[in-house]
């Protein structure tokens, strides 16, 4: 039999404590539809307090959408009710995302009786007290599994939390890109021919360090006069960002898109594709422009020097405008180039970052979880 039969008709609960257009949540609505399309009952688990991202993305996939009301951080009222949700959905198996749910999920899954895998995505929010290393040590402690999105992060668990090399695994997101044949971006930016078009996907946070490629477009503005920018997502930056474009007098070669829900037409637009984040675990953007075959420019940082290897991208220090500039430069200087890089992105890309890659590997360790679990034998606490 295979993994995803044994899933088939069981009633799987995916939770998370936030609820907008960010990887994390992104990832979670792949999980949980292509579980769902593939015989699996899925239940997404999202803050009451929320904006109702998820359950606008999963409308009409069939996944359920409940939600969890924390009124204070440590709440025994909350995780009560969970732990009555995995019970009155009928879970057979629940998975957490982040620190919050990871440590609330193994609290609730382990009264319920029922398998729990953490996902960790790149926040290292736990590490910054003493009190939170300690609970979530304890969580993937009596978690089936604890999974981290990049080698990197998972490098940080073992340390940070006292772990044994074996607590931690590693499954890379992935992603499913819908391809547009024409892209609509340039003419919606009013570009004419002849002008280039540098595109970075992400949330407008300090963290994604966008501002580094804002000073890079004002470094290269003698040498490509006609270079935009372009910037799809959201955030604090937003201000800012433009603020620092008018000083450096690119202003005009600044598009804020917002967010879009059309990256797939976003990305074909692109002559290259930037990163220029301080830190990271490995977002999904990266995997995106890769299936797009855009030539990338990234900051050396979590997993992307494992993702852009062979010849797939090319790196730069994390808030090195200049280096940013000189690379991002190569690439728009030679379209030879950028194509080779972009075709080798997205072969490697084709081989171990698609969606369909990464809901076998999930599907593979939950059946393992329940297999394990149907060959204890039962105690008194299962009763």
């Amino acid at each position: 039999m295979t993994a995803a039969a044994t899933l088939r008709g069981l009633r799987l609960a995916h939770l998370i404590e936030t609820d907008g257009p960010g990887g994390a949540e992104r990832m979670v609505a792949s999980l949980a539809a292509d579980l769902q399309a593939a015989g699996a009952e899925n239940v997404v688990i999202a803050p009451a307090s929320g904006e109702g991202w998820l359950g606008r993305e999963l409308r009409g996939t069939g996944v359920t959408m409940d939600f969890f009301h924390l009124d204070r951080p440590v709440s025994p009222a909350s995780a009560r009710w969970l732990t009555a949700a995995l019970r009155r959905h009928r879970v057979a198996l629940a998975h957490s995302h982040e620190f919050t749910m990871a440590v609330y999920g193994a609290w609730a899954a382990r009264r319920a009786g029922v398998p729990h895998v953490i996902t960790m995505h790149g926040s290292r929010y736990y590490a910054g007290r003493w009190r939170r290393r300690i609970a979530m040590h304890l969580a993937c402690r009596v978690a089936g599994a604890t999974v981290a999105v990049s080698q990197s992060l998972a490098t940080h668990l073992r340390r940070d939390l006292w772990l044994p090399p074996l607590r931690v695994t590693t499954i890379p997101n992935g992603a499913r890109l819908a391809t547009v044949g024409q892209s609509s971006l340039r003419n919606e930016l009013g570009l004419r021919d002849g002008e280039q078009l540098a595109v970075a996907v992400g949330n407008l946070y300090p963290v994604k360090g966008h501002v580094h490629l804002v000073e890079a477009l004002g470094l290269l503005s003698q040498r490509f006069p006609r270079l935009h920018v372009a910037i799809a997502g959201r955030g604090e930056m937003e201000e800012p960002l433009r603020a620092r474009a008018q000083a450096l007098h690119v202003s005009e070669r600044l598009h804020l898109l917002g967010l879009r829900a059309d990256v797939g037409n976003v990305l074909g637009g692109a002559d290259v594709f930037v990163q220029p984040s301080l830190s990271e675990g490995l977002p999904l953007a990266i995997i995106e422009a890769m299936l797009a075959q855009r030539p990338i420019v990234a900051s050396a940082v979590g997993e992307l020097p494992t993702v852009l290897g062979d010849g797939a991208g090319a790196l730069v220090p994390p808030g090195d405008a200049q280096a940013l500039a000189e690379t991002l430069g190569r690439f728009l200087e030679d379209p030879a180039v950028a194509t080779r890089v972009g075709a080798a992105a997205a072969r490697r890309a084709q081989r171990e970052y698609t969606l369909d890659r990464m809901v076998e590997r999930y599907t593979a360790l939950y059946a393992a979880l329940l297999q394990r679990r149907s060959r204890r034998r039962p105690t008194l606490t299962d009763y």
